[in-house]
């Protein structure tokens, strides 16, 4: 397991004041059914039916219930060293003695219980769908998470639901804090160390990854710090060349495709199913593991991906872009993918990421999630029909973009993998990570409460 701990979480011992929660709440047990019971000389009260055995538990376990007090969000800026924007602003690359301004946000969800749930992640247009809900969770029990996903997710069936993920996650933090026990403990454990594999930033023109010889040798590069596998995301807009990415295809495969499993991620970036084909017969030619997010469809078409299919050998990796879970397992259903996306940010939390894995697995597939964090690493943990961890974004000159928002040892940066090319699953309570408060706020852009 990862040292990963969240033994005190800037409102004291954790675990202690857990402690001080049971204690306090078996002397709240003890003193309502006193009240509540009535003894051997006495009738039975008339709110007690004595036949039914579990009453007394069930009504004391109602006056104990958690509930939501205030939620709140706060957006925070950091920023981001030699690196900066692709020409059409849409991906971040490396470029060397620039600066980037990137902004994210801290989600924590209070309760009368003093534990409080946290995350850190988000966009805006996911606040603003917290917006239209988060009043509608003040006074809720925030364990009920499963009720709560299901009314969130009626609510905003106008739009993409992204705003669900960071709040359930926020609500899984909270209960495993609450039970003192990592969220994929609660799930049920199957792993506690997950291979993973190097997933780059996009191609730039600036030094970095600025051609197929520099993808291959940062690939050899992986390869010696002992990553299993090796994703290539090439370039994107006006820097777009298909057959350039054609090259770096064959470059890698041939430097390191017997050692390492290689994956290429245009991130829809080609503009035809033709230079989808084509790039994908290169992918069949280097013996690549997956080909994910080919062409300009978006990553949506049950049918072209379906003829994509049936045209390549190598697996298809669809459905990042497949809001829902119904719309999920339509795309599997029509066999228009070979490989499952999942992620809890994404996916309305950590409640709708395991939902996509379990259906996957239902159809004999398996689900590979997106992006690092340790919202996916508890994931991860409780999931037998999954490969890899995606480390990403990595590059040989410039750091991920993870924001410096840890007080502990907990990270993903190219060198957070061990000599195995693993990562560890945290073992300490909830997300099993200890946020800096201190630096969120000191950089704090924003805020919204709700209570």
């Amino acid at each position: 397991m990862a040292s990963c701990s969240v033994e005190h979480d800037g409102r004291g011992p954790l675990r202690s004041e857990h402690a001080q929660r049971a204690v306090s709440c078996g002397q709240l047990f003890r003193s309502v059914r006193a009240s509540i019971e009535p003894n051997q000389s006495q009738e039975p009260h008339p709110a007690v039916e004595r036949d039914d055995r579990f009453n007394t538990t069930h009504r004391i376990a109602l006056l104990v219930t958690p509930t939501i007090t205030k939620i709140e969000t706060t957006e925070f800026a950091y920023e981001l060293e030699d690196q900066g924007p692709t020409p059409d602003g849409f991906h971040m690359v490396y470029e060397p003695g620039g600066s980037f301004t990137r902004h994210l946000f801290g989600v924590r969800v209070y309760t009368d219980e003093g534990v409080t749930g946290e995350y850190v992640g988000g966009n805006s247009p996911g606040m603003a769908q917290i917006n239209q809900f988060a009043d509608f969770l003040v006074g809720k029990n925030p364990l009920d998470r499963e009720r709560h996903w299901s009314e969130i997710k009626r609510a905003m069936r106008k739009y993409d639901r992204m705003g669900i993920g960071p709040i359930d996650i926020a609500l899984w933090d909270f209960a495993g804090r609450y039970h003192d026990a990592p969220i994929h403990e609660l799930l049920g454990t199957y792993r506690e160390r997950i291979p993973a594999y190097a997933s780059t930033y996009f191609g730039d023109r600036n030094g970095g990854l600025d051609s197929p010889e520099a993808y291959a040798d940062f690939a050899a590069e992986c390869l010696d710090m002992g990553y299993p596998g090796f994703k290539i995301h090439p370039w994107g807009g006006q820097w777009r060349d298909t057959d350039e990415v054609i090259e770096t295809v064959h470059a890698v495969g041939e430097r390191v495709g017997d050692e390492m499993e290689l994956m290429l991620d245009p991130a829809c970036q080609l503009e035809t199913f033709g230079d989808a084909l084509r790039v994908g017969k290169a992918c069949d030619e280097q013996d690549f593991f997956w080909y994910e997010d080919p062409y300009r469809d978006g990553g949506i078409s049950q049918h072209s991906h379906r003829k994509l299919r049936q045209q390549l050998k190598t697996p298809i990796l669809q459905t990042e872009h497949v809001r829902g879970l119904e719309p999920l397992t339509d795309f599997i259903a029509a066999e228009a993918t070979d490989f499952v996306r999942a992620d809890p940010e994404y996916d309305g939390g950590i409640t709708g990421a395991i939902k996509r894995a379990r259906v996957a697995e239902g159809f004999g597939l398996d689900v590979e999630f997106h992006a690092p964090g340790p919202a996916q690493r508890q994931c991860l943990a409780a999931i037998r029909n999954t490969n890899y961890y995606e480390m990403a974004l990595v590059g040989p000159k410039t750091s991920n973009t993870t924001p410096p928002i840890y007080a502990c040892d907990y990270d993903d940066q190219l060198g957070s993998i061990d000599d195995e090319g693993t990562v560890g699953i945290q073992d300490g309570p909830g997300l099993g990570v200890r946020y800096d408060w201190d630096f969120i706020e000191e950089n704090k852009t924003g805020r919204r409460i709700y209570n």
